[in-house]
């Protein structure tokens, strides 16, 4: 495999990684932008305009964008993240270039004010829908607690209030705002042309005007504390959620909260895993390390009955504060990096799973990192990384959130949400 990288004069980059051997090709517009960075005026709209971007262009009807897609057998979606928005395909590399000229004319779409008023009252229907699944509503406000006033607290869905009062002039405004060329990088991988690429690129993105684009409070957060309870009647389980800091994404740190993320928390064979699943104590538990750009975050959770919550709560708290005091054993470090290079080597098997690594390294860190890279990062993690991870983010001082049934937990009255 061989990497490749280009910038247009507009500041698109181009990046990509060749490997001749594989059958396919992905892509992908990886646009700079999400939910930190709206206002409160503009909460929810960059969910909102991903789906904007497939329902008409001036070359493309609505109907034209998903007949084009379906004549090249292309696998492609899109989705929006606290930091992201992006949009992908999946083709025969035959097919590339009808693929790039679908995906760089949606990315410029008309955003007619009919289907503005069309696709609002979608989203509010996803926004029900979601607010009606118990393990989403709990993350969205654990989130939103967790990060107090720091942008990485806005929901990506928005809420009913902000995407009712939204109006077509404002996400014109957005767009014009953040899909700026310097804001954008454009990735493949798999069997392609690179020179082919980057002239297919020029022609249908090189007239695109850049515009002055950043990004405000790219700060480290360590949450607001204490413990917080929302009752909602009628939820089943309890779910509650323990976070903590951890290091921003381009942070060598990155590898050892991964590493221990994994140790404390995988779906089989970590400490929360034998402390509460194992045991019947909880129907689930997990450990995950949340990169983010200038503020990571580490997340332990569970889910339970009612009647389990105070003492499950007790346990996990016992548990973060074992590894905060220990650390891990050396023999729970090498099982998470086993699992870690299975994850890697996997996820590298497929040209989507490149296209999509390859553009995250290079937007959080202005890197490339091969596989063989990636795994020796990896590897390289010691108990003594592990510890320095510990000492700069406690994962013992965590902002606890509960959210279900329960009226109070441990003392703490809940809210109704």
């Amino acid at each position: 495999m061989s990497f490749h990288s280009h910038t247009l004069p507009n500041g698109l980059h181009l990046i990509g990684e060749t490997s001749p051997s594989a059958r396919s090709v992905a892509l992908g517009f990886f646009v700079r932008t999400g939910s930190r960075d709206e206002t409160p005026e503009e909460s929810g709209v960059s969910h909102f305009l991903e789906h904007m971007m497939f329902k008409g262009t001036p070359r493309r009807t609505a109907h034209d964008v998903n007949l084009d897609f379906d004549r090249i057998g292309a696998s492609n979606n899109a989705y929006t993240s606290e930091e992201n928005t992006v949009y992908y395909a999946a083709v025969l590399p035959e097919y590339l270039p009808r693929a790039i000229d679908i995906l760089a004319d949606i990315l410029r779409p008309s955003l007619r004010v009919e289907d503005f008023d069309t696709e609002k009252q979608v989203i509010l229907e996803e926004i029900g829908m979601y607010d009606d699944q118990p393990g989403w509503a709990a993350g969205d406000h654990a989130r939103k607690i967790y990060y107090g006033p720091h942008p990485l607290g806005h929901s990506v869905l928005g809420s009913t209030a902000s995407v009712s009062a939204l109006t077509r002039d404002q996400m014109h405004a957005y767009f014009s705002r953040r899909y700026a060329p310097n804001n954008l990088i454009v990735s493949a991988a798999g069997n392609f042309d690179w020179n082919a690429y980057v002239r297919l690129i020029a022609e249908a993105c090189g007239g695109w005007e850049p515009a002055e684009v950043g990004r405000e409070n790219r700060t480290e957060w360590a949450g607001v504390g204490g413990l917080h309870v929302l009752t909602r009647a009628k939820v089943q389980q309890e779910h509650v959620m323990f976070m903590s800091g951890g290091p921003p994404a381009d942070s060598p740190l990155r590898y050892a909260a991964d590493t221990l993320a994994l140790a404390v928390g995988d779906d089989s064979g970590s400490r929360l895993y034998w402390e509460l699943v194992d045991p019947g104590l909880a129907e689930s538990a997990d450990c995950s390390y949340y990169e983010n750009d200038g503020s990571g975050c580490a997340s332990a959770s569970y889910s339970c009955e009612p009647e389990e919550v105070s003492g499950n709560l007790a346990i996990v708290q016992k548990v973060l504060a074992e590894v905060q005091k220990d650390a891990i054993t050396e023999d729970e470090l090498q099982q998470a990096k086993s699992k870690i290079a299975s994850r890697v080597v996997r996820g590298s098997e497929r040209p989507m799973g490149r296209m999509q690594a390859i553009a995250t390294s290079w937007s959080y860190t202005g890197e490339y990192r091969d596989v063989d890279k990636e795994l020796e990062n990896f590897d390289a993690v010691t108990l003594a990384d592990i510890r320095a991870y510990l000492d700069r983010y406690p994962i013992d001082k965590a902002t606890v959130i509960a959210f279900g049934p329960l009226e109070n937990v441990d003392g703490i009255e809940g809210k109704v949400v």
